[in-house]
C-alpha cells in the first residue's frame, strides 16, 4: 500500500509529486487523494509573511508563521506536476498527453488537489468579484462627516431662527471615492458616495438630508436651509445637559463593477456628533 512520508525540504515548493513505480506496477489503491501510481510527500513549506520587510527566520533557523487568521483567504497557486502521470491516470480527466495540457498541483491554503490544464497553461482561479469589491472597499477611508452647523459650537443660538447643517464635500467625507482590486485577470472597481445624512437634532426631531447641506453665510440673514435646515422650538436649557446634542450619521454606498460583468453595492455608515447651545429670547417690556 501507498504511504505518506514525511520529507524536509528547504526549498519554497509548496509540495513535491515522485514516481512510485512498484506502486504502478500493483496498481494498488491510492491514499487520501492520491492515485496508484503517486506517493504523496509532506513538506514543510518556510514561513513567508512580507509584510514591511520582515524577515521569517534567521540564517540557519526555520521561519515561522504568525498563529493568526489571514483576513482574506489566500489566492490559490499552480505547480507543473514532475513528473506527469502516465497516459491514462484519472489525473488528466480523460484527456491524452499527446494534446499538449499537463498536470498542475494547486494549493489553495491548505488544500491541495491535482487538476488538469489544457494547453494553454492551468486552469484559471475563479475569483468572486465580490471579494474583490470587499477589497477595494478596503482600500478606501470613508469619514464621519466633517459637521458645519449654526449655532456654532462654543456660540449661541435663539429659538425659532434658521439652524443650517452641512458637511465638508470631499473624498473623504462625502465622496465620490474610488479604489480597485484586482485577481485572477478581473478588475473590480468601487466608488462611494454619501447617499444621505440623518441629522438628530437633539430636541427629539430628526432631519434627513440627501445633499451635503448649504453652508452658512451672513448675507442668507433670517433665510431658512434651501435644503439642510432646522428650527429649534425649545431652548436647550430644557435638556440636563443644558445643550443640545447633535449627531450626524452619514450612509455610504458603494457601487461596484467587475470587468467579467457582475455589478453589486455595499454599504457603510459613519456618525459624528457636536453640542450646541439654543437660547430663547427674552423680551423686556
Amino acid at each position: 500500500m501507498l504511504r505518506l512520508r514525511h520529507v524536509p525540504v528547504a526549498t519554497g515548493l509548496l509540495a513535491v509529486l515522485v514516481a512510485a513505480p512498484d506502486a504502478m506496477a500493483a496498481g494498488e489503491p491510492g491514499v487520501g487523494g492520491c492515485q496508484s501510481e503517486w506517493v504523496c510527500v509532506d513538506i514543510k513549506v518556510p514561513s513567508n509573511s512580507g509584510g514591511n520587510g520582515g524577515s521569517s527566520g534567521s540564517a540557519g533557523g526555520t521561519g515561522t508563521t504568525p498563529a493568526e487568521t489571514p483576513a482574506k483567504p489566500p489566492p490559490c497557486t499552480y505547480l507543473l506536476a514532475t513528473p506527469q502521470p502516465p497516459a491514462g491516470s484519472a489525473f488528466w480527466e480523460g484527456h491524452d498527453p499527446s494534446e499538449g495540457g499537463a498536470v498542475y498541483e494547486r494549493t489553495c491554503g491548505p488544500l491541495t488537489s491535482f487538476v488538469y490544464g489544457g494547453p494553454g497553461g492551468p486552469p484559471a482561479v475563479a475569483v468572486d468579484p465580490a471579494v474583490l469589491a470587499q477589497q477595494a472597499l478596503d482600500k478606501m477611508r470613508l469619514r464621519a462627516p466633517e459637521i458645519g452647523i449654526t449655532p456654532k459650537p462654543g456660540g449661541k443660538g435663539v429659538v425659532g431662527m434658521p439652524v443650517y447643517m452641512w458637511t465638508a464635500k470631499g473624498p473623504e467625507t462625502y465622496g465620490p471615492n474610488v479604489a480597485s482590486a484586482s485577481a485572477g485577470g478581473i478588475t473590480v472597481t468601487a466608488t462611494a458616495k454619501v447617499s444621505k445624512i440623518v441629522w438628530q437634532m437633539g430636541d427629539g426631531k430628526t432631519v434627513t438630508c440627501t445633499t451635503a447641506g448649504t453652508p452658512y453665510k451672513a448675507e442668507y440673514g433670517k433665510k431658512p436651509s434651501p435644503d439642510c435646515g432646522h428650527r429649534y422650538t425649545t431652548p436647550s436649557s430644557t435638556t440636563s445637559s443644558g445643550k443640545f446634542h447633535v449627531t450626524a450619521t452619514s450612509t455610504w454606498t458603494i457601487d461596484w463593477t467587475a470587468t467579467s460583468g457582475p455589478t453589486g453595492q455595499l454599504t457603510e455608515v459613519r456618525n459624528s456628533a457636536v453640542d450646541i447651545d439654543v437660547a430663547e429670547v427674552q423680551v423686556l417690556n
